[in-house]
């Protein structure tokens, strides 16, 4: 096996395996937009995949009692798509598509009824998903045995939140909101080696066509006007792999999300009920409220090795730690991830498999922290399994 087989080999199956790894991240993090794609060759490329999460989070205690509720993290799926198209030798460019933020949530009678009892919505589902569209280019220029790259791009992230409770259900949408990216990198294909540093701008997301329909004791008033905003964070991830033996690659990464941006989603609901005097800046008839998150900002470390067996077949394994992201309003605790891929070549493009495994910590939130009710969770599990294709030319 030549020592440029290996390294083409190697240095797609290092990206291959994150497919599943991010979307277990803290936070609301799912997919993230495939530009790695730029570093492959072949004047025209494409990869489309699609990651399926099973996280299995639910509470083991509310109000001090055990709790009788079965979990509220739902199942979900994320899709990925990337083409690449370099105009010359020293330019390129990527359109990708993904969806970079999400959560779903269903919440049962116990948590309801703890809910209602604090003062809240006593919601029995929130579910929230964004859908990135992104065009990021690629610079390049020859610099010593590699390649120095300046990354560039603009994407349209839209936002879609719904939250149904004994009180009515909320439904809030922006088309799209605009956001960029930033990135250096250099690397050295015939030795595997790649360094890059890449930066994701937040987006404020203005829901201002959003429907409350009343239910409950107030299902006379019907569906009536709500409106939101709220940020999603930026963030900046340094990667680094490197070949290191004949067939052998180690790699990681560290990324930042600036998660402390979301201390809470803002809404307001209209009521053609008399209402007194609404608090500064919220228009007459209108009831504000809020879902209170004081989040922190976020840190994820990943440590991986990949092996070249044959020149058609490759494997990974690797490590992630994910930092929790709550203060105490709710519950995302601490996670830690192991998980392996395998890169085959099959038909006229790349195969790629990989499967995870997470351990969600223990963790706790109080009304002392501004939660609507106490609760606990243990320490949890969650599965992640995913493929994707790619074809060059």
């Amino acid at each position: 096996m030549t020592k440029k087989l290996v390294s083409k080999t190697l240095l797609a199956l290092a990206a291959g395996c994150l497919l599943q790894t991010s979307a277990l991240a803290g936070g609301w993090n799912r997919g993230e937009a495939d530009t790695d794609i730029l570093f492959e060759e072949g004047n025209i490329a494409g990869r489309a995949g699609v990651t399926y999460v099973s996280p299995h989070r639910q509470y083991s205690t509310i109000n001090g009692a055990d709790a009788t509720d079965s979990r509220f993290s739902q199942d979900y799926w994320i899709p990925s798509f990337a083409a690449k198209f370099d105009a010359s030798e020293n330019f390129g460019c990527a359109f990708t598509y993904t969806q970079p933020f999400g959560a779903d949530a269903e919440y049962g009678s116990q948590a309801q009824a703890a809910s209602l009892a604090g003062g809240g919505t006593g919601a029995s589902r929130k579910e929230f998903i964004t859908n990135e569209y992104g065009a990021t280019c690629d610079i390049r220029a020859q610099v010593g045995k590699g390649r120095l790259h300046f990354l560039g791009g603009v994407f349209l992230q839209d936002f879609e939140y719904e939250a149904d409770a004994a009180l009515g259900n909320l439904r809030l949408e922006d088309d799209a909101a605009r956001g960029y990216r930033l990135g250096v990198a250099y690397d050295i294909p015939e030795y595997a080696l790649r360094v890059q540093l890449m930066y994701r701008s937040k987006v404020d997301h203005d829901a201002d066509e959003g429907t409350f329909d009343w239910g409950g004791p107030f299902a006379a008033l019907g569906e009536q006007d709500a409106y939101g905003s709220g940020t999603l964070p930026q963030s900046l991830k340094l990667s680094i792999q490197t070949g290191v033996a004949p067939g052998w690659l180690v790699y990681g990464s560290v990324k930042w999300t600036d998660w402390s941006v979301m201390d809470s989603l803002n809404y307001s609901i209209y009521t053609p009920v008399p209402l007194p005097l609404p608090p500064v800046g919220v228009p007459a008839g209108y009831i504000p409220r809020e879902d209170v998150y004081n989040w922190r900002d976020g840190w994820t470390i990943q440590a991986g090795v990949g092996h070249a067996f044959t020149e058609t077949v490759s494997g990974t394994v690797n490590l992630t730690w994910d930092r929790g992201v709550d203060t105490g309003a709710d519950i995302y605790s601490d996670t830690w991830t192991v998980a392996a891929g395998v890169s085959i070549k099959a038909g006229p493009g790349e195969l790629r498999l990989g499967g995870a495994v997470s351990y969600l910590t223990e963790g706790e939130q109080s009304t002392a922290d501004e939660a609507v009710y106490n609760a606990t969770a243990d320490g949890d599990w969650a599965y992640a399994v995913s493929g994707s294709y790619r074809i060059a030319f």
